[in-house]
C-alpha cells in the first residue's frame, strides 16, 4: 500500500469494524476458498492517492478461478479473457480504434493512474456477491468520497445501475462523471457500445493538463484479439 493512504485509512470512522471484516475474511480462508488472494485484497492501493486521474468502479471481484487480482475488471496475463472484458476491449477499438494484446491485465493502465476499484474488495469462490453487505462498500464508499475531496478534474467511470448508484458520491462540479450501462453481456448493448468512453477519458484529461491514458495493451508475444 502506497503511504499517501496512511492517513487516510487511520482516519476512516469506521476503522474498528474494517478491521474486524479483515480478521472475519482471515478466518474464513481456513476452510473456504476466497479471491483475491490475502496479498492482493487491497492491491489497489498501490496507486498513490495523488496520482489518481481515473477510477473505474466494480462490483466485487471475480468468483471463478485464478481470475480475481486485486483490480477491477482486470485478470492475470494467460486467464482467459472475461466476457465483460471482451466487450470493453470492443468498444475501446470502435472508440479509438486500438486493438488491445490478448492479456487482460490491465495493470498498463493502473500504472499509468488509472484506480481499478472493485465496491467490494473478496468473494467466495463461485458465489458472486457473497461477501457484499459485509462493510466492505462502506469502507469504499469512504475511499470514493476522500478521492473526490482531496484530488482535481479525475474521471470516474461508473458502469451499470449499481456503479451508477455512487455518484452522489462525487462532486461533480470538480471532477468527470461518465455513466452508461454496464459492459457485461446481459446490458452492453443497451448503451455501452457506442458510449465512447475511451475518448471521453483522454479528452477530459488533455483539457486539464493531467495527460492522456494509453489504453493500449501490450503482451510480449504481441498477440491480439480478432473481433471479426
Amino acid at each position: 500500500m502506497h503511504n499517501s493512504w496512511n492517513e487516510v485509512i487511520k482516519n476512516y470512522p469506521k476503522i474498528d469494524e474494517l478491521n474486524e471484516l479483515i480478521e472475519k475474511i482471515d478466518e474464513k480462508r481456513l476452510t473456504t476458498t476466497i479471491y483475491p488472494p490475502k496479498e492482493q485484497v487491497f492491491r489497489v492501493f498501490d496507486l498513490a492517492l495523488e496520482d489518481i486521474k481515473v477510477v473505474i468502479l466494480g462490483q466485487d471481484p471475480y468468483h471463478n478461478p485464478d481470475q480475481a487480482c486485486g483490480l477491477s475488471f482486470s485478470v492475470n496475463d494467460g486467464i482467459p479473457l472475461p466476457k465483460s472484458l471482451i466487450n470493453i476491449y470492443k468498444e475501446l477499438h470502435d472508440d479509438l480504434h486500438i486493438n488491445p494484446a490478448k492479456t487482460g491485465n490491465l495493470e498498463s493502465w493502473f500504472n499509468q493512474g488509472v484506480f481499478l476499484l472493485n465496491a467490494v474488495l473478496t468473494v467466495e469462490k463461485n458465489s458472486p456477491a457473497s461477501h457484499s453487505k459485509m462493510g466492505w462498500e462502506n469502507f469504499t464508499d469512504y475511499i470514493i468520497e476522500t478521492i473526490s475531496e482531496k484530488n482535481e478534474n479525475v474521471v470516474f467511470v461508473l458502469w451499470g445501475a449499481y456503479a451508477r448508484s455512487k455518484n452522489k458520491l462525487i462532486d461533480s462540479s470538480k471532477h468527470l462523471i461518465i455513466e452508461s450501462a454496464h459492459p457485461s453481456p446481459l446490458s452492453a448493448y443497451r448503451g455501452f457500445f457506442g458510449s465512447k468512453v475511451f475518448s471521453q477519458i483522454n479528452n477530459y484529461l488533455a483539457s486539464h493538463n493531467r495527460g492522456k491514458i494509453d489504453f493500449e495493451l501490450k503482451m510480449k508475444t504481441n498477440e491480439q484479439i480478432s473481433f471479426f
